[in-house]
This record gives structure tokens, sequence and C-alpha cells, in this order.
């Protein structure tokens, strides 16, 4: 900035002649007028009333000029800003009316429409059927444990008594899960992994964890080799339960079948054993659970037919069993001191029965219609 001198003709001052001041200020306001959007102002703002913008100069000269000039100049600057100002006053007024306008256009609510309209969600129903059945042996004492769903092999069959020339160890009813390739392909039958058959392999798990006594349900998703039809699924979940201690019995069995019977189909209903075979029970039983719609009424009445059980007045539910004493010797369990017991059902069977599901490929298939009439029970 240039120091006063007196004998300076302010008409030399470019910066302040009328010329250039009313050039600044009409491209100012030019400027000012050409900003679509608040954004654009603000911009513009900064250009045209910031420190380095043109009438912002021209105003620190006013200091150099002689006193007698002085007044002239600064009337004629400080109009030229008071009209830029006004003008980004008015454009901004004018770009924000036009923004909220178009915002309530663009993001109008209808309050007229239905409010109702939204799906509402829905938990799966072999989630909460599996979950109902975990609380009612928490509730007698058990503990709920899990385990990884690729399982080694010594787990899922060697530990729970099945030898190597099984049936079920064969690829046609258990997926194997690849190995390093030996040059030839993958052999997967020798990579020693596989998903799990059931969830037994847990109950190995814990015993050698935990040790006896031990009172545990593993509930879970399981793998076979089945065809997807109503009433099979290559993927179905199982719940099962196993209790090691001194002194218990079949007896101890049956009575917690049927609590767990009572305690998901209603009050009365009472299960059965039938003699079966499993390699990880010795006794093994079939449990079968008497219809909880007639309660055996149907059977032998014609005019009565019950679709549930078929008139049978029993429905095939699970396997049981103590469990083998070779099982709690491969698991670290002293047979002669510890006995047990170890039960076993498909939760998509049991879906079936408590809703009369009567195809299975409708629980997997994710379809919304299917899962919203089971609503949110937690």
């Amino acid at each position: 900035m240039s120091a006063p001198n007196k004998s300076y003709d302010p008409v030399e001052v470019e910066a302040v002649k009328p010329d250039e001041v009313a050039r600044h200020r009409a491209d100012a306001l030019a400027a000012i007028a050409a900003a679509t959007s608040l954004d654009e102002l603000h911009q513009v703002k900064i250009a045209v009333t910031g420190d380095r913008a043109p009438l912002a100069l021209a105003n620190r000269e006013i200091g150099a000029l002689p006193p007698a000039a002085r007044a002239e100049a600064g009337k004629r600057i400080g109009e030229a800003r008071g009209a830029v100002k006004t003008a980004l006053a008015e454009r901004q007024e004018a770009l924000e009316a036009d923004r909220d306008a178009r915002v309530l256009v663009e993001e109008a609510v209808d309050v007229t429409l239905p409010w109702d309209r939204a799906p509402r969600g829905a938990r799966h129903p072999l989630t909460t059927i599996q979950e109902r059945i975990a609380d009612i042996f928490v509730a007698m004492g058990y503990q709920v444990v899990d385990g990884p769903e690729v399982e080694a092999e010594w787990y899922n069959f060697d530990a729970l008594n099945f030898p190597p020339d099984h049936p079920v160890r064969d690829l046609q009813d258990t997926f194997f899960v690849a190995g390093k390739s030996t040059g030839e392909g993958q052999d997967a039958a020798g990579s020693g992994m596989v998903l799990r058959t059931h969830t037994s392999p847990v109950q190995a798990r814990t015993l050698l964890e935990q040790g006896a006594p031990v009172y545990a349900v593993s509930p879970g998703r399981t793998y076979r080799t089945d065809e997807l039809d109503a009433t099979h699924t290559p993927v179905f979940s199982q719940i099962e339960g196993l209790a090691v201690d001194e002194g218990l019995t079949m007896g101890d069995l049956k009575g917690t079948l049927d609590h767990w019977a009572n305690a998901m189909f209603g009050d009365g209903v009472v299960t059965r054993l039938r003699p079966h075979f499993f390699p990880f029970t010795e006794p093994s039983a079939e449990v079968d659970l008497q219809c909880f719609v007639c309660k055996g009424a149907s059977v032998g009445d014609p005019d009565n037919p019950c679709r549930t059980c078929g008139s049978e007045g029993w429905i095939e539910w699970g396997g049981c069993g103590m469990v083998n004493p070779r099982v709690l010797v491969a698991c670290g369990v002293d047979p002669e001191r510890y006995s047990g017991f170890a039960f076993g059902m498909g939760l998509e069977r049991s879906l079936m029965f408590l809703n009369n599901v009567q195809d299975m490929r409708d629980m997997i298939e994710g379809d919304v219609r299917f899962t919203l009439p089971f609503g949110m029970e937690i």
C-alpha cells in the first residue's frame, strides 16, 4: 500500500477510477447472477468479497489518496461493495427458496398412504424351535454346546464306535472334504475330514474336554447325501442330548424324553421305546411319540382319521439309548464308574409335527410367505 501523497492525482490511481470500479461491480453482479446453486454462490462470494477481490483491493488504495479525494473514492467503492453484498443476499435467498421448494417435491411424503404395508419381520421357525428346545433342557440343568460342521472322521465315526467298514462311511452316504492333491486328483475319502453327519461329535468333544459328569445338548446343522424331496434334505438340523453320570439308567432316559415331549407338544403326551441298533448306544431304541392331536383315539376309527399320525396313534420321533461303553472309553470316561444315555431328534421333523408342514423343501427355499406366519417368537 502506498503512503499518502498530497500531490498525487487521484485520477491516475487505476484501482479507484470510476470506470474500473464500475467494471468490477458489473463483473461481480454478473457472477452472482450466474450462480445456479448455493455451492457455486459460495465460491463467487469468496471471489467478489474476499481479501483478494478487486473491490477489496481498490478499497485499500483509498488510504494512498490525498485527503480531498478520499471521500469521493470511498463513496464510490462503498456503493459498489454494498451493491455486491445486496446482490449476494438476494441471490442466496432465491437459491435457498428454490432448494426448499425442490426438497418439498422430491422428499414429499404422502401421509394418506397405508402405513401398515411394510412387511413385518419373521424369524425362521427352525431357529425358533431350536432355541425353544434348548431352553427346555437348560431349565433341566443341561448346557448347550456347539462344535465344527467340518469334522474329523475320528470324532464323527471312530469315537462313536463306527467301524472302518461301516456303510455310512461310504461316499454315497457321507460328504467327504477333499484333501491335498496327490497328482492323480483329489483324494476326498483320504482327507480325514467330513461334513458332520450328526451332532454326536459335539458330545464326544464335550466328554473329552470336560469329562464326567456331563449333561449337554448340541443343536446344529448336519449333512448327508440324501436327495431333496418332501421328507428329505441333504442339509438338516438335529438336536442331540448326552447325560453321563453315576447310576444313570434307561428309566432316566425315558423320564427325560417324557418331560421333553410334554414341554414341546402338551401335557399328557407320552413316549414309547422300540428296540433298535445304533453303534454308539447299547441298548438302543427308536423313540415314538404318542400323537398329540388324536392321542391314539383315531386308531381303528375310519370315521375320524388323523392326518398327523396316519391313524396309527404313534409318530416316529428319533433315536436314543444308553451310551456304549466303547464310546465312554474312547472319550476317556471310566465305564465301570459312569453310565450315560443319549438321544437325537430332527428339528425339521418336529417342526412338521407341530405345524402340520407337509413339504420339507418349504423350510429351505427362503420364501417369506412360509416364514411370516410363524411371526417373531423369541
